[in-house]
């Protein structure tokens, strides 16, 4: 028996998906099996999916021992991985059980390899379109020659199957048979290579001197917006692929991979692999398995992206590396631009983290000499920086329930008379935040949050945003019953949309809200459309300050620029810095100079005076001071403990013990903070009690908060989330 192989009826420890402490012993299968293998094996009554984790622990009767069902047809799972998820599952105090769900999120790893019947765009037009045979025939269009099920072309063009099958007969539609995995089209890092400017060429040089080696390092590309990162970052792409090695980007939203797959296709001459809540199943498990087996080199996802099985990972680009996307708040708690550099320290691969406006955390890892930095100051080509100004509201005359001023207004105005594109900026979803009885002051909440119901017009009903309740629009106040006193207050992009439609009656109004569109299809699908013109003017939240390129906008208009300046956040006034840099940079990307005017009431706030005179690093350096004199991430450590239950005394009286019970954190100079009711004190019919621990930056915090928490038991209702460098404190 070699040490990463088992012979038949070896004792081998197998970690399952299920919520277990631990490995569990079984007979290793007839022909044996690898460390590593994914494996089906019996629990109970069930089977379940497991990975070949080690040696077995044995010390009892083998003959007792359950024999692994089957080997999965699947390449093993290597070393690295296997090593990250023991290091991540120990930073972030997750169980290894479910770290190890995080890399089996494909459907039917288990399925022997088999043929399917796939559709594709046919040659022949037919005879009658109806509305139902063209959202098919633009389904197949908008996938740029993927295939997909019956039931997945079905399903996304929202008709029955017998109008597919209609349009194969009629030769519009091709039906195949088609293996379930196929191999991708192979990339060639030499096809379409663009020129490049002097900084972007010194830029793209440094970042393949990195990859010469099988050497982790990490480099922070900081460049303003519309400066041509992602071109820079792609010849990093190419340089690995070169070396025949796997590249991962992660972005930030779905909305954005459409544009970006289209620049990759241009670049290397065929479309990456693709890996996001988006993509169908079947391509999910093609994607996997094809990662695993070395035949997709290059993969754009989301975060969980990260987590696939590659064989050998030379480049991981977090792209907009400073977006909160990148933090998952539910289930595992982790941030993957944190991971991605773990992930890349263990398999020796290459980080690049690519921003206009980087966290503080990189920013200070680049000061300090962890991360490499690499400056793109100009933008690409003819384009240059937008003209940034305040529009005192103070001054201007705005009637109640409007939100335009006149001065955003002439602005907008002057860019539709030149045929040019203007961007209103909100960062509030539907039609107004809070809705209100003008007869007894109630206020709709949520039956199951503490939190206000958000009227989303266009659906015509009421929305919690945190737990996604919805009840349709009341008649009658449903506390004092008075009809027709119900008033909505404050105003989201959809009541901008109507202000707008009302003050420039011939314009052209797109509102893009995710909340607004059925699928990630139709919502890039619009941007695409806005970007060729089909808008004069876009209303939206910061889905739009991420990425997009929308080569006629010259204005952007932020609506309430002092938003972000509220609570009691410590990152508040870095996240309003970044977003109001970010969606400005949205102007002036082509020939024709952009102009950005941010609406504030406080038009002398240091974040907003800092936003204008675009001096970044005095910005940095100003707020690095300000957390390192309180002893705050980057300089010190936090953690977030989030305890839940039905029952709001149970709840208090667990966060009460634990403040006392303190001990294995007062022996780090750890200090812990609260219970306090969270500021969304219940969601989902839960209460929740907040405790912040916070240590110093070299203090053994996980130890320490393991030891603390594994004092105490969680009975009935009772859960308990800890959060490592927590992002949000709602």
């Amino acid at each position: 028996m070699s040490a990463d192989f088992f012979d038949e009826g070896a004792l081998v420890g197998v970690l399952t998906t299920q919520p277990l402490d631990r490995a569990l012993d079984y007979r290793a299968p007839e022909g044996g099996c690898h460390l590593g293998a994914f494996v089906e094996v019996p629990l109970g009554p069930r089977k379940v999916l497991g990975v070949v984790w080690g040696t077995g622990e044995g010390g009892y009767d083998h003959s007792k021992v359950r024999q692994v069902i089957r080997v999965l047809d699947a390449a093993p799972m290597r070393a690295e991985l296997r090593h990250f998820l023991q290091r991540a599952g120990e930073y972030t105090l997750t169980p290894l059980p479910a770290m190890l769900r995080l890399c089996t999120r494909a459907p039917g790893l288990g399925d022997p390899p088999s043929m399917r019947k796939v559709y594709r765009l046919g040659e022949a037009e037919p005879p009658r379109l109806t509305d139902a045979r063209t959202r098919v025939l633009d389904v197949l269009r908008e996938m740029g020659g993927l295939s997909l099920t019956l039931k997945e072309l079905a399903d996304a063009a929202g008709v029955t199957t017998s109008v597919v099958k209609g349009l194969v007969k009629l030769g519009a539609v091709r039906e195949e048979e088609s293996p379930r995995d196929t191999p991708f089209p192979r990339l060639d890092p030499a096809f379409g290579g663009k020129d490049l400017t002097e900084d972007q060429q010194a830029g793209a040089a440094a970042l393949r001197a990195g990859l010469a080696t099988d050497v982790y390092g990490t480099t922070l590309l900081r460049g303003v917006t519309g400066s041509g990162k992602t071109e820079v970052y792609l010849e990093a792409v190419a340089a690995c692929l070169a070396r025949g090695r796997q590249a991962l980007v992660l972005l930030p939203e779905i909305a954005l991979t459409a544009e970006f797959l289209t620049r990759v296709e241009a670049r290397f001459g065929a479309r990456p692999a693709e890996w996001h809540s988006g993509v169908t199943m079947t391509e999910r498990r093609r994607v996997w398995k094809m990662v695993g087996e070395g035949h997709a080199q290059l993969v754009v996802g989301a975060r969980s992206a990260l987590f696939l099985p590659y064989q050998r990972l030379g480049l991981i680009v977090v792209d907009e590396e400073h977006d909160t996307s990148y933090k998952q708040e539910d289930g595992v708690l982790y941030n993957a631009r944190d991971m991605a550099v773990l992930r890349a320290a263990i398999c020796g691969a290459r980080v690049v983290l690519a921003s206009a406006t980087p966290s503080l955390e990189s920013w200070a890892n680049a000061e300090a000499g962890k991360y490499d930095r690499i400056d793109l100051t100009a933008r690409f080509g003819a384009a240059v920086m937008p003209r940034m100004r305040a529009l005192d509201m103070r001054a201007e005359d705005l009637p109640a329930n409007r939100w335009v001023s006149p001065g955003l207004q002439g602005a907008v105005r002057q860019r539709l008379e030149r045929g040019e594109q203007a961007l209103l900026f909100l960062n509030r979803r539907g039609y107004a935040p809070v809705t209100i009885c003008r007869a007894c002051g109630h206020q709709i909440g949520c039956d199951h949050c503490d939190a206000r119901m958000v009227e989303h017009r266009f659906l015509k009903r009421l929305v919690c945003h945190q737990c996604g309740e919805s009840k349709p629009l009341p008649e009658v106040c449903p506390s004092c019953e008075v009809e027709g006193k119900l008033a909505a207050v404050g105003p989201g992009v959809e009541r901008l949309g109507e202000e707008v439609t009302a003050l420039f009656p011939d314009a052209r109004v797109a509102v893009l809200s995710s909340d607004m569109y059925g699928s990630a299809r139709a919502l890039k699908a619009e941007i695409e459309s806005i970007a060729e013109g089909a808008a004069d003017i876009i209303i939206g939240t910061q889905l739009v300050a991420k990425g997009h390129n929308f080569p006629l906008l010259t204005l952007v208009g932020v609506i309430d620029a002092d938003l972000g300046l509220q609570g009691s956040d410590l990152r508040a006034a870095e996240r309003t810095f970044q977003l109001m840099r970010q969606v400005a940079g949205r102007a002036g990307r082509a020939d024709k100079p952009g102009e950005a005017l941010l609406q504030t009431y406080q038009p002398e706030h240091p974040v907003i005076r800092a936003i204008l005179g675009g001096e970044e690093e005095a910005f940095w350096r100003a707020e690095a001071a300000e957390r390192r004199q309180a002893g705050v991430p980057p300089y010190g450590r936090m953690a977030g403990i989030i305890l839940s239950s039905t029952d709001v005394q149970e709840v208090f009286d667990l966060g009460n013990a634990m403040a006392r019970q303190d001990a294995p954190l007062r022996r780090i100079g750890a200090q812990v903070f609260g219970p306090a009711p969270a500021p969304i004190a219940r969601v989902r019919g839960r209460h929740r009690v907040r405790l912040l621990v916070k240590a110093d930056k070299g203090a053994a915090l996980q130890p320490a908060l393991a030891e603390w928490a594994g004092q105490f038991r969680l009975r009935g209702q009772l859960r308990m989330a800890i959060d490592i460098d927590p992002q949000s404190f709602y």
